[in-house]
């Protein structure tokens, strides 16, 4: 069911593409496939040169609900504020040229978002071609769909985004509020994300698979230094000083290189180290950083928030089990991180 002019839509649909010909075809199919709730899709060409405009001419001819917006090369943010701006519906849905949707996503997450009253929710996702996915997308995708609660994805968003960007609906007026994209240098949806949190905003995710997430190697989160790891840790550190460790002093939990990675990001933001915790005897009364390493017991951290830095696979699960054994509250007194 196309959108009538007399009917505006419910949903907008905005995506972003840059000569991304080789996988648009089955994108577009899969809007065109769309037939509730009433929706329009937004889609800002940043200054393609190969046959994307006139895929874009063609599906616009074939489904009116596409409204395409060309443009000079001007990069991600720009245009994703671009769409976000020209967008009419009270929801945006985010879709990547590269990505598929199920052909209900929009309406069920839609169902979900109004009736536990959500300001953001995503879905679970697929990563595809199913034969090319190496065992660490494949633990990255399982983590992801294993965040469905609004608790769940606000005491993980530390650790890495909790929402995959593709498979996202927000409502556009705490996205504004917000002040829409930013280009910051990070991944600018992990950055909306973090501070959709501070604001207040309710998460979700819908328990279906409704988004398929194509992996390829010229895919933005594998060759873009806004998405590398340094990226990431720099939005983190940024966010952390102004939320969990507004008052600048902090704990670390474990001594591998990433939570000491972190460290040093956090110290050269001018924040102070209290010490570190670890269960390994040959680190115990050594000092890094300048900062003593001990075993953690109940009464050490004295109030002061504790990076949980542990990220070897099932050490998360079991450093959340011994500080809640300690009364700590994940999310108070404890963080964890990545």
């Amino acid at each position: 069911m196309m959108r009538t002019a007399n009917k505006p839509p419910a949903v907008s649909v905005v995506m972003a593409v840059r000569d991304g010909a080789p996988w648009l075809a089955p994108t577009l199919r899969s809007l065109m496939k769309i037939h509730r709730p009433v929706a329009e899709f937004v889609v800002v060409d940043d200054g393609s040169t190969d046959a994307t405009p006139a895929m874009l001419a063609a599906a616009h001819a074939a489904d009116p609900r596409f409204r395409i917006l060309p443009g000079p090369k001007a990069g991600l943010v720009p245009a994703l504020n671009r769409g976000l701006d020209a967008a009419k519906a009270p929801w945006i849905a985010r879709l990547d040229a590269d990505d598929v949707l199920h052909p209900e996503r929009l309406f069920r997450q839609l169902q979900i978002a109004n009736d536990a009253e959500l300001d953001v929710i995503g879905s679970r996702i697929r990563c595809f071609p199913t034969q090319q996915i190496l065992r660490g997308l494949r633990r990255y995708e399982l983590w992801q769909n294993s965040l469905l609660t609004h608790d769940a994805l606000a005491l993980n968003r530390f650790v890495e985004s909790p929402l995959v960007h593709p498979s996202v609906m927000f409502r556009a007026a705490p996205v504004r509020a917000v002040g829409g994209y930013r280009d910051m240098g990070w991944a600018e949806d992990y950055d909306l994300w973090l501070r959709l949190f501070a604001a207040g905003a309710r998460f979700g995710k819908h328990p279906d698979r409704l988004t398929f997430w194509r992996d390829h190697p010229a895919r933005l989160t594998r060759t873009a230094d806004h998405c590398s790891a340094n990226a990431f840790r720099a939005c983190k550190v940024h966010h952390l000083l102004r939320g969990p460790l507004l008052d600048r002093r902090f704990w670390m939990a474990g001594t591998g290189r990433d939570a000491k990675r972190l460290a040093r990001c956090l110290l050269a933001e001018g924040a102070e180290l209290m010490g570190w915790f670890d269960i390994n005897p040959r680190r115990l009364g050594q000092r890094i950083h300048g900062a003593p390493v001990i075993r953690a017991r109940a009464d050490a951290a004295d109030g002061v928030p504790v990076l949980a830095g542990v990220g070897a696979v099932g050490g998360r699960a079991a450093i959340r089990a011994e500080f809640d054994g300690f009364g700590w509250r994940e999310g108070e007194q404890y963080w964890c991180v990545s």
